[in-house]
């Protein structure tokens, strides 16, 4: 059974070679979320894409450098091709008012997005929401709850008239619905899958219990990509580079915009406005992950400094300085005996 909403989640220090940085600051401080390591090589899974926002499928080690906080590593034990080759999606969809505007294209978002059937089993795909009013899915839920839309079964009848009979609510717990999505995650677990969070959002939060931070701690626990499509930008921006804000924003747009941009790079996953694929909506952002997947490497590396601590993480192109790295962007070291 799921953990009740509001429980906060246990950040574990967890034996492993890749973390993230803040979404909520730039900075490093003691309170951004981290992962944790002991171990003296470390790894990671990242894609690239090109110019044109394409990932690239024919990478070597030559057209890449990583660098672990100040030391430029080119020396690396390990550089392959992923093994993963199935997703388990979590669709999270924000129903508040504050995207009242754009909430039944978003429930044609998501319903597009579920009958995507390319790569994705029926029971791979579960869509979750919050800010939302109904009373017809099991029990009544308003718009504080974080509440299950469908683990399975998602593609039936049914399931699009539940979902075309919300209604959008008044209040936001975005924060609390990502802690509720990961923790949802970690009860459906399936070997040889990468968790994927699809956050349809405008990026703001109202009344959440916990912080930007704690949320993106709880993805990142769950070594989940976090993809954001930002339901509150009208700009035709590019889906994965953080273009500068328009000045017709409203603070609180440009404020929920950025968490998502820094949420979504935060953990590897993208960034899509508004306008990135009108046509094709939720279903473009699926192919997006579907192609990201497919193109990603990892690579392994000594430690490059056994200094306690957070090590900022970055690739950076050798060769073709059009190209953009996506991955986990630091790790916490600690070392053995500790």
């Amino acid at each position: 059974m799921l953990k009740h909403w509001h429980t906060a989640l246990a950040l574990l220090a967890l034996s492993v070679s890749t973390c993230a940085s803040a979404a909520d600051d730039t900075s490093r401080s003691s309170d951004l979320p981290t992962y944790h390591s002991n171990v003296s090589q470390v790894g990671v899974t990242f894609f690239a894409t090109d110019e044109s926002n394409h990932p690239l499928k024919s990478l070597t080690k030559s057209d890449f450098a990583v660098v672990d906080n100040e030391h430029v590593v080119r020396n690396f034990r390990t550089f392959t091709r992923s093994d993963e080759t199935s997703l388990d999606v979590v669709a999270l969809v924000d129903l508040s008012e504050s995207v009242a505007p754009r909430f039944r294209a978003a429930m044609s978002d998501v319903l597009q997005l579920v009958a995507h059937k390319q790569s994705i089993p029926d029971d791979s795909i579960a869509v979750l929401s919050f800010g939302g009013t109904f009373g017809t899915l099991g029990g009544p839920f308003d718009s504080i709850h974080p509440a299950i839309l469908c683990s399975a079964g998602c593609r039936t009848a049914d399931f699009a008239s539940r979902l075309l009979a919300v209604q959008s609510g008044s209040t936001t717990p975005l924060f609390d619905a990502l802690i509720f999505g990961a923790d949802f995650i970690s009860h459906r677990r399936r070997i040889g899958a990468r968790p994927v969070i699809i956050l349809f959002s405008d990026g703001n939060d109202t009344i959440s219990l916990h912080s930007a931070r704690q949320a993106l701690q709880a993805v990142l626990d769950q070594g989940a990509l976090l993809y954001c499509f930002d339901t509150g930008t009208s700009e035709n921006q590019s889906p994965n580079r953080s273009s500068s804000l328009s000045s017709s924003q409203s603070p609180n747009q440009t404020t929920g915009s950025m968490f998502l941009r820094r949420a979504s790079d935060a953990t590897g996953g993208r960034y899509f406005s508004l306008r990135f694929s009108p046509a094709n909506g939720a279903a473009a952002v699926l192919n997006a992950v579907l192609e990201d997947l497919r193109a990603s490497y990892v690579v392994t590396y000594d430690l490059p400094s056994h200094q306690a601590g957070f090590h900022s993480l970055r690739l950076l192109p050798t060769h073709n300085l059009n190209l953009t790295f996506h991955s986990r962007n630091g790790y916490d070291y600690e070392p053995s005996g500790r």
